[in-house]
């Protein structure tokens, strides 16, 4: 997984309205990339463990969230299957994912009935699964993706995908943005914000698909603006559920960024899609 882009999301005014540390929160963002990519080509295993440690740290942020609803998510066994589904989706496949998560809903619940405490077993059971599905499950992905023998190439192209698509959104946002896209859920993106997001993340679709795989522009052009489709649901999602607990940021673990979760959330619901589209219409190079 990676952390990446420093706060770009799309907002409707000319300054960004999140009050956030600007210069800090663009070091902090080149620092991460630049740790990602590195990790990519020197050792993809070094990937896996960049990838581990952010998904546990959103899960971390999750369970410290929900506490607020008196809501308490089985956090050890949600950290074991963050690291065995990612382990099993980048050494044994598909299969292994499915299993691997399939494992670690059955030992969050196990746990959560052993645990009692006498809180609602159910209520927390449910939003463990949804934890573990949301976070470890959907980034099992981007292991699949990494697994491939041209697999660092793909991570990469999906990376700068998820980056173009907020890049985008919130450069074209902040200079023109006047009508928001939903109001009710997060009232600073713009439909002005989502076209750049599309054009950029075209562009980025079809040079990146290009130069790293030689393939055909449309592809590219279908990576695109399937990126910025899933980016803005799973961003649009993480804004529901921010407001709905009352919180603007998930955490405070990236300065100028907020938390963790609040960096990979698009790129959640993006990982099936990219792997989805690479695997039918890119064939892979060895």
């Amino acid at each position: 997984m990676s952390i990446v882009a420093p706060a770009v999301k799309t907002t409707a005014t000319r300054t960004p309205s999140s009050g956030r540390d600007l210069p800090v929160a663009i070091v902090v963002g080149v620092t991460l990339i630049a740790v990602v990519v590195a990790s990519l080509f020197f050792r993809k295993e070094a990937f896996v463990l960049l990838a581990v440690l952010a998904v546990g740290a959103g899960l971390w942020e999750l369970a410290q969230a929900f506490g607020r609803r008196g809501i308490h998510l089985p956090l050890l066994p949600l950290l074991v299957g963050d690291v065995g589904i990612l382990v099993s989706a980048y050494t044994a496949g598909a299969e292994a994912l499915f299993v691997a998560f399939l494992l670690t809903v059955g030992g969050v619940v196990v746990w959560r009935v052993l645990d009692g405490n006498g809180e609602p077993a159910l209520r927390d059971s449910t939003a463990g699964t949804f934890a573990a599905a949301y976070l470890p499950f959907l980034a099992g992905f981007v292991m699949l993706l990494l697994a491939m023998p041209d697999g660092a190439s793909r991570v990469l192209l999906f990376i700068l995908l998820c980056v173009a698509s907020d890049t985008g959104g919130y450069a074209v946002g902040s200079l023109i943005g006047r009508h928001p896209l939903a109001p009710s859920v997060s009232p600073h993106k713009t439909w002005e914000g989502l076209l750049g997001s599309i054009v950029l993340a075209c562009f980025v679709g079809v040079v990146g698909l290009q130069l790293l795989f030689h393939g055909e522009p449309m592809v590219g052009v279908f990576l695109g603006a399937a990126t910025v489709f899933t980016a803005s649901i799973g961003d649009l999602a993480e804004s529901l559920l921010k407001r709905d607990l009352e919180l603007k940021d998930m955490g405070s673990l990236l300065p100028g960024h907020g938390g963790v979760l609040d960096r990979i959330d698009s790129m959640l619901l993006t990982a099936p899609a990219v792997y989805l589209i690479l695997n039918v219409l890119q064939p892979v190079v060895s």
